[in-house]
């Protein structure tokens, strides 16, 4: 359980933040840039909700509590001595990947194939979901630089790609179902 009964703890005065182990690193350290970033997604899913209803409030609901499973995997380093932890960590789970998986397949059979790149845009949920898509793009190229210099919980790095794809994917259900996709026109201003 989470008590939070002080905001501010003026030990990140002097540039350097505590991670899931307590290891003091860098602000601007690779782990807090990747977990920092996953964060930044879960705010931009939060403004997508304002626009959401029904069933896709439920999955966007669903998926900032993974956001936040994720966020809690990447701020804790040493996977090899989870095992030894006096409490386990939490780690982002292959059946969180595979559930974005049934649902981005659910969605796009319910699309038509695109014969054209889109443009991010249309309602303002889709216009959303395509902000949270890049960010999280973002974030999956932060967890996998991270993973370049120290562990990370491989379905981490799988759960931030079909991420993307889950949100291009319900930006295209927000769009009418596809139809009011705002397609790129390759040249047309020249």
């Amino acid at each position: 359980m989470v008590v939070l009964n002080k905001i501010y703890t003026r030990t990140g005065d002097g540039g350097e933040t505590a991670l899931g182990n307590g290891a003091r690193v860098a602000k601007f350290s690779a782990r807090v840039a990747a977990y920092g970033t996953v964060d930044e997604v879960n705010s931009t899913v939060g403004m997508a909700r304002l626009h959401a209803e029904g069933e896709m409030d439920a999955a966007l609901a669903m998926i900032q509590n993974d956001l936040f499973d994720l966020g809690a995997d990447l701020c804790r380093p040493d996977m090899d001595k989870d095992a030894e932890a006096e409490y386990p960590p939490l780690r982002l789970a292959d059946a969180q990947v595979e559930r974005l998986e049934a649902e981005i397949d659910a969605m796009t059979d319910k699309l038509e194939p695109l014969r054209s790149f889109i443009l991010p845009g249309g309602t303002p949920l889709a216009a959303h979901l395509h902000l949270c898509r890049t960010v999280s793009r973002r974030a999956e190229r932060l967890a996998v630089e991270l993973s370049q210099a120290e562990p990370v919980n491989p379905a981490a790095v799988k759960f931030l790609n079909r991420l993307s794809d889950w949100f291009f994917a319900a930006g295209r259900m927000a769009n009418n179902g596809g139809k009011d996709d705002v397609l790129w026109v390759p040249g047309a201003n020249r």
